[in-house]
């Protein structure tokens, strides 16, 4: 059987804080404020510095033209309906309400974000989802700039911001690419949001610049948490575990059960293979013993994870609360959502999922409210309003008021 000491207790395990340092935010405003007085030039210079070449423009192509492989690009094609199709069901939701009383109407109204900005990572591979879940959902909103930026030039990242609507491409990287996105560099004016993910410095960057721009996420390392029963696929389960420490060496799943034997089972096989062994060692792979389905709900609830694998039939979706996405029964693969499925992958982290949500096309737009108040309604709200305004010694506001009433 497995080593025991590798299940933990469930009520007394806690998530590791992983929160950036003080330095790394200290260093990265320098170098922010060192682009906001120095310009396109000092954005230059950092590129060189950090990444080995200098920023440039891409035109992009149709994305036919960039002849990817004929399964691939099939595969990026299908990928890029399925997330248009779940943006247009979000789009659909989005509807302007108003009511209309006595007094006046009152409604709200919804409004796309003029021009947004894309991180797409670079990497020694390829990161083309990242490109297509954040780009589709903008170009759904209704968003008229959709500006994509990566280190990477690689055809099929170019290929995908193309057929997922970048109306501009350019190749820059790192905390350097945030901020060029935020002050406006060259011939690239300024947006007013960036979204995608990035290794540290990006995060800390759109963090720092927050007055500036509309960040999605704060994105922290990747995380899975499964609630399963003795009945789950066991290989199934491990392969998704260990999908989620390719991520990031950071990156965690966490394997939540009532079932020892089952959790026994499950290390056994984790410690029979070196490579997974070594994630179950390092705490990328963390099995947890819960007394019973009421402990297990009262975790993940409390976790509030950034991907959310139900494995046991035991459990209501309804009773799960809080989670960046769900994924509902043993078919329903985190490696779906991440590349097809069609729900965003750009999901809140470090419990996080608890107040905040993921991306999606409400996210590049803002809600407007609106009053058209007519002459019954002067004078009705203004009897409302003025002892209000007198308890708060606000003499103009109160004045305002009368003068209508």
């Amino acid at each position: 059987m497995a080593d025991k000491s590798y299940i933990e207790c469930a009520s007394n395990w806690k998530r590791p804080n992983l929160t950036q340092s003080p330095e790394l935010f200290q260093q990265v405003a320098k170098l922010l404020k060192e682009i906001e007085t120095g310009g396109d030039l000092a954005i230059d210079n950092l590129s060189k510095r950090f990444d080995g070449f200098q920023p440039r423009k891409i035109e992009l192509r149709p994305y036919r033209d960039y002849e990817l492989e004929p399964q691939l690009l099939n595969s990026i094609e299908q990928a890029a309906q399925r997330i248009e199709a779940f943006c247009q069901l979000q789009k659909g939701s989005l509807q302007p309400q108003q009511i209309e009383e006595a007094s006046g109407v009152f409604g709200f109204q919804y409004s796309p974000i003029e021009a947004i900005g894309a991180y797409i990572p670079g990497g020694r591979f390829p990161l083309i989802s990242t490109a297509l879940m954040t780009l589709i959902p903008a170009r759904v909103a209704g968003c008229q700039r959709r500006v994509a930026c990566s280190p990477s030039v690689h055809p099929a990242i170019l290929a995908a911001a193309s057929l997922a609507g970048a109306t501009e491409f350019w190749q820059i990287g790192g905390a350097q690419a945030v901020a060029a996105m935020a002050y406006g560099y060259q011939t690239m004016l300024p947006v007013q949001m960036v979204v995608g993910p990035g290794n540290q410095y990006v995060n800390v960057a759109k963090q720092l610049l927050q007055s500036r721009i509309k960040i999605d996420v704060a994105a922290g390392p990747s995380e899975l948490l499964i609630l399963a029963d003795s009945n789950a696929n066991q290989e199934w389960l491990i392969a998704d575990m260990a999908a989620q420490a390719e991520h990031d060496p950071q990156a965690q799943s966490v394997l939540v059960s009532d079932d020892i034997a089952f959790l026994q089972s499950i290390g056994q096989q984790l410690t029979a293979n070196d490579e997974l062994n070594n994630l179950l060692k390092g705490e990328q792979i963390v099995l947890l013993q819960a007394n019973d389905c009421e402990a297990m709900i009262r975790f993940s609830n409390r976790y509030a994870p950034e991907h959310l694998l139900l494995a046991d039939e035991r459990i209501a979706s309804q009773s799960l609360k809080h989670y960046g996405s769900l994924f509902i029964g043993q078919n329903s693969a985190v490696a779906f959502g991440d590349y097809c499925a069609g729900p965003n992958h750009t999901l809140p982290t470090m419990g996080s999922a608890n107040r905040s949500s993921g991306l999606c096309v409400q996210s590049f737009m803002n809600i407007q409210s609106y009053q058209q108040i007519n002459d019954q309604g002067r004078i009705q709200l203004a009897e409302i309003g003025r002892p209000l305004a007198e308890a708060e010694q606000l003499v103009w506001h109160e004045r305002s008021m009368q003068v209508r009433s």
